[in-house]
């Protein structure tokens, strides 16, 4: 049963570590602004009820709210909708702001714009919705993508310290292979003498860090291997069917599992590259036309994968339909050319992975793995 709208109040949050605003309004303009410590859920409850009261709304009058995803996550939504609250989590990358002036930013302005973008969202039909909806995974879904996201944190800081000990050892004119703590430590400079006795405590230091990363990282991946053995989850079904196509390792068959078609339901290719960032974005106006590149507007990890994937696909791959369409139309250009070429094939390729993981039809001309 819809409810009119003078038994419907909205909510814009501001959050910040130390302090949350709150923008309460009803259609028609009243409105009334809080400040509160921020995480303090029993004081927001009573702010609730005291602006249904301020504003002349009956106790039960229901509640919209939304809030920026960021930092917080999603245990706030969690939260409102167990007190019957209808929360959404807005993108703030798709909020429009007027360009044309400099503007003044404060919390209590961004909440109380923030306040009247939710009234339009549910009241205005006529010009769409104005901002971007985050889709809010499971607690299950969420947890299950952090094992894949910290692997790339550890092989970032891996690379980080691989990098650290060459430049120390670069300051003496010495070269290594191999990073062992045997060939580092024991390494002679230019002149063929020992390092500096405060070179290699340093080195000592920066290789006992690179040691406890790569360990972590190699346990992390080994309990990700395990976990493909006997799936629990929908990401997890995911990325076992993803690893038997040829050209997918386990990396790449995780990411996508549980950051991408584990818990997410596509109704057509579009939203598929969309929500990767891998769509075009057309300029058409007046007489100009032109194409300004992929929108980057989807979940990065994915992305960035999809580009690399596309590279490997084409290497072991070389029979599928996306392979010849790759090579007849761009395998004749440039390195340019085949740098746009590559995206607008992880984009296909994207779609081609949904097809096969939701409706079970393999690539034309893929090779599965053997059993």
């Amino acid at each position: 049963m819809n409810a009119s709208p003078e038994s419907i109040m909205y909510l814009a949050l501001e959050l910040s570590n130390q302090e949350w605003k709150l923008a309460f309004t009803v259609p028609g303009g009243k409105e009334r602004l809080r400040s509160m410590p921020a995480r303090q859920l029993g004081r927001l409850l009573a702010e609730i009820r005291a602006a249904k009261e301020k504003l002349g709304l009956p106790a039960e009058a229901r509640v919209r709210s939304c809030y920026e995803a960021g930092r917080d996550g999603f245990w706030i939504h969690r939260w409102l909708v167990t007190q019957d609250v209808e929360n959404v989590v807005v993108d703030s990358a798709s909020i429009e702001v007027n360009r044309r002036l400099r503007r003044a930013k404060t919390d209590r302005l961004d909440a109380r714009s923030l306040a009247a973008r939710l009234v339009r969202y549910w009241e205005d039909t006529t010009h769409g919705k104005r901002w971007s909806v985050v889709h809010v995974p499971t607690e299950t879904d969420e947890d299950a993508r952090r094992p894949r996201r910290e692997t790339e944190r550890l092989t970032t800081e891996q690379t980080g310290h691989a990098a650290r000990v060459r430049s120390l050892l670069a300051l003496h004119g010495v070269v290594v292979k191999r990073l062992s703590r045997e060939t580092v430590l024991g390494a002679k400079d230019w002149a063929g003498r020992e390092l500096p006795a405060a070179q290699r405590a340093e080195l000592a230091r920066e290789l006992d860090r690179l040691e406890i990363v790569r360990h972590q990282r190699e346990e992390l991946e080994k309990a990700q291997k395990e976990a493909l053995q006997k799936p629990t989850t929908a990401g997890g079904r995911s990325a076992a069917k993803l690893l038997q196509l040829k050209s997918l390792g386990v990396a790449t068959a995780v990411t996508l599992g549980h950051e991408f078609f584990g818990w997410r339901n596509f109704r057509n290719r579009r939203q598929v590259g969309a929500c990767a960032g891998l769509t075009g974005t057309p300029y058409d106006s007046g007489g100009q036309r032109r194409e300004q590149g992929i929108s980057k507007a989807g979940n990065r990890h994915v992305r960035h994968l999809m580009v690399e994937q596309a590279w490997r696909w084409l290497h072991w791959q070389p029979q599928s339909e996306l392979t010849r369409w790759f090579r007849e139309r761009y395998g004749g250009g440039g390195a340019r050319s085949r740098r746009v070429g590559i995206v607008a094939l992880a984009r296909k390729l994207l779609v081609a992975f949904w097809k096969y993981v939701a409706f079970d039809i393999v690539p034309v001309g893929a090779v599965l793995k053997r059993a």
